[in-house]
């Protein structure tokens, strides 16, 4: 017996994923050629874009920003600290907190590492124009925002306010 598919939407999650595959297909070469994972290097990318921040970056911080979670974090930690790609110690704060910064070797990297991204990225725009890239960063900046948990509960006040 056949059954009409219940589903009327493309399956938005599963197109963002092969969409991000996509783009990483460019990229992961180089990473591993600098003997990166995809995860280091989101890592790497986090420490890089903070390398101002004196006393470095929390670890919570870096697994949100990264997307990874906490016990894969540490043992991505583990192994970039071991390279010698990023230094962990104590919030000066909360001793019970650590902090991550990433050495010079790591900022290295990223800013090796930065212009072959920067590079694919100038393609993705020639390509695709330069409006178009820009509402592509502008949509998914507004479905990350309309997804997140306290937009749910804010709707619900605009709601019981009417």
């Amino acid at each position: 017996m056949s059954r009409d598919a219940p589903f009327i939407h493309r399956n938005l999650p599963r197109l963002l994923l092969e969409a991000r595959e996509a783009v990483m297909l460019h990229t992961r070469p180089s990473l591993r050629q600098h003997g990166l994972s995809d995860q280091q290097w989101r890592v790497l990318r986090v420490l890089g874009e903070h390398a101002q921040l004196p006393g470095g970056v929390e670890t919570g911080r870096v697994a949100r920003e990264a997307f990874l979670l906490g016990p894969s974090l540490t043992g991505v930690l583990t192994r970039m600290e071991r390279d010698g790609l990023i230094a962990r110690s104590r919030c000066p704060q909360d001793a019970r907190r650590t902090v991550v910064r990433a050495t010079p070797a790591g900022l290295k990297l990223v800013q090796d590492l930065s212009s072959t991204i920067e590079a694919h990225y100038a393609w993705m725009e020639q390509r695709l124009g330069k409006a178009r890239l820009a509402e592509l960063y502008a949509l998914l900046d507004e479905v990350i925002a309309l997804e997140q948990p306290f937009n749910e509960e804010a709707d619900g006040l605009e709601e019981d306010a009417a």
